[in-house]
């Protein structure tokens, strides 16, 4: 239940999108990142408790976790189709992710645990990246702030417009970005009794981020009020922070051999927990 509203999964996640939306920016940021610490705590918990040594109790959690992710994904694709705040999407991509996430931990293989790994990496990066760029679009827009409505021009359109789309692609995840990558690595892990659950709604709610970050970034960025541009100019610092975040994900692209070996090697240490229960609870009874 405490990993659960943690990681924001269906029911506990309707704290998560205005919370994440009304939160100053790096704080935003930060929170996509805890979000994503509360699915490795069920990975890590659930593969002690409930692992193979777990006689009767092994894979408890699984049937649940998996349908209240497909669960996650369908609610929080409508939550992205309805915002009408830049924030808000992002903060409703980011349960699209949560729910990605977890039905990779409901599929309960060490495949699907290294692939919704490389999946967490991207998600993480990308969606702390894109609550920081919403907030340097809200300050060119004056009054207009994140409302997916029109506003002023920007004076730093085409850069903004630049960095949204490449956030945008990544999250939605199109090739030949990372957030293709982790999906697909995601899909193929499933096996054949989880594929007519997953391939479809993955599939549709990847579709339903497109229609979304596409109106907004229209709206944004094509359709400005008459007159010239207003606001200052975004400091330099602003600007780094994104690109960074950002730009990882083409990263993860170029990096993909050496990032999915060491998910695999994270997985196949989660799926055999021996290891760690003998350095925690040595034979001897003696401190570790």
């Amino acid at each position: 239940m405490v990993f659960g509203l943690k990681a924001a999964i269906l029911p506990l996640y309707f704290w998560l999108p205005r919370a994440y939306a009304a939160a100053p920016a790096p704080v935003a940021a930060l929170f996509a990142i805890m979000t994503k610490v509360g699915v490795y705590a069920i990975l890590r918990v659930y593969s002690l408790i409930f692992g193979q040594q777990a006689g009767e109790l092994a894979s408890l959690e699984q049937p649940w976790v998996w349908w209240l992710a497909l669960a996650t994904l369908v609610a929080a694709t409508i939550g992205v189709l309805a915002a009408r705040d830049l924030r808000l999407l992002v903060a409703y991509l980011v349960l699209v992710s949560a729910g990605t996430l977890l039905a990779g931990v409901g599929m309960d293989t060490p495949e699907a645990t290294a692939s919704l790994l490389y999946y967490l990496v991207h998600t993480t990066l990308v969606t702390g990246g894109l609550f920081l760029l919403a907030d340097m679009i809200g300050q060119q827009r004056g009054k207009a702030g994140t409302r997916i409505v029109k506003g002023r021009p920007l004076v730093q359109g085409g850069a903004l417009a630049g960095l949204f789309f490449l956030g945008a692609s990544a999250v939605a995840g199109l090739p030949p970005l990372s957030g293709a990558i982790g999906k697909a690595l995601l899909m193929h892990a499933a096996d054949a009794g989880q594929r007519p659950w997953l391939w479809p709604i993955l599939l549709i709610s990847g579709l339903c981020a497109i229609i979304a970050l596409s109106r907004a970034g229209s709206t944004l960025f094509w359709r400005s009020n008459e007159g010239e541009p207003g606001g200052d100019r975004l400091p330099r610092q602003q600007w780094i922070g994104v690109t960074l975040l950002l730009a990882t994900s083409p990263l993860l692209v170029a990096l993909a051999g050496p990032v999915s070996d060491y998910t695999r090697a994270t997985a196949d240490q989660l799926a055999n927990p021996d290891a760690l229960v003998s350095a925690l609870l040595p034979d001897n009874g003696g401190a570790p």
